[in-house]
């Protein structure tokens, strides 16, 4: 795959391991007849390491052989995640410390969860974009007309505290970008 095709969300083989694409910066030439830089942050799905890639344009890289299976998350426990594909009903168990980040976001009623399956082995997992999670405590809202658009923290039902605007009660549903960990709207 050339290096302008490789998008967020990708995996590819480097280094004979296979990597998530999380984020791009692309360098354009300062001069002419130079190379345009393709900067890739990719995550090694065995080691769960942070990788840095670097191609120029016309360079190329190998798309994993990976297979993505809706799976439902269905509970926790303490050295484990349990999840059941929803195709096949296979079960895969994944390590606690390699989820803490996606944990922030699992609920039982979240759908668009993928396995991702490399050698027939359940390597992780893709949350998608958004999800939508209950305020479970915030500070109540003050009384009074502001200027600014005024935040407060608010700790939502997976323990998550994210910023939200300050009309907020608890109580409420939101939505938060998974890649992000901010508050986009109410749901």
């Amino acid at each position: 795959m050339i290096a302008k095709d490789v998008k967020r969300g990708l995996i590819v083989n480097y280094n004979g391991a296979p990597c998530i694409i999380e984020t791009i910066n692309v360098q354009s030439p300062s001069a002419r007849g130079a190379a345009t830089f393709y900067k890739y942050r990719a995550r090694n799905l065995i080691t769960k390491q942070k990788v840095d890639i670097t191609l120029r344009g016309g360079e190329s890289i190998d798309e994993a052989d990976f297979r993505r299976r809706p799976v439902k998350f269905m509970y926790s426990d303490p050295e484990a995640v349990h999840f059941l594909d929803e195709g096949n009903y296979e079960q895969y168990a994944l390590a606690r410390d390699d989820l803490a980040e996606e944990l922030n976001y699992l609920t039982e009623e979240l759908e668009g969860v993928q396995a991702l399956i490399y050698n027939d082995q359940c390597v992780g997992i893709q949350l998608p974009l958004t999800v939508e999670l209950r305020v479970a405590a915030c500070d109540p809202s003050v009384k009074g007309a502001s200027a600014t658009a005024r935040t407060k923290p608010a700790t939502l039902q997976t323990g998550l505290v994210v910023q939200v605007p300050d009309y907020l009660a608890e109580g409420e549903i939101i939505k938060v970008d998974t890649r992000t960990g901010e508050y986009l709207s109410r749901a």
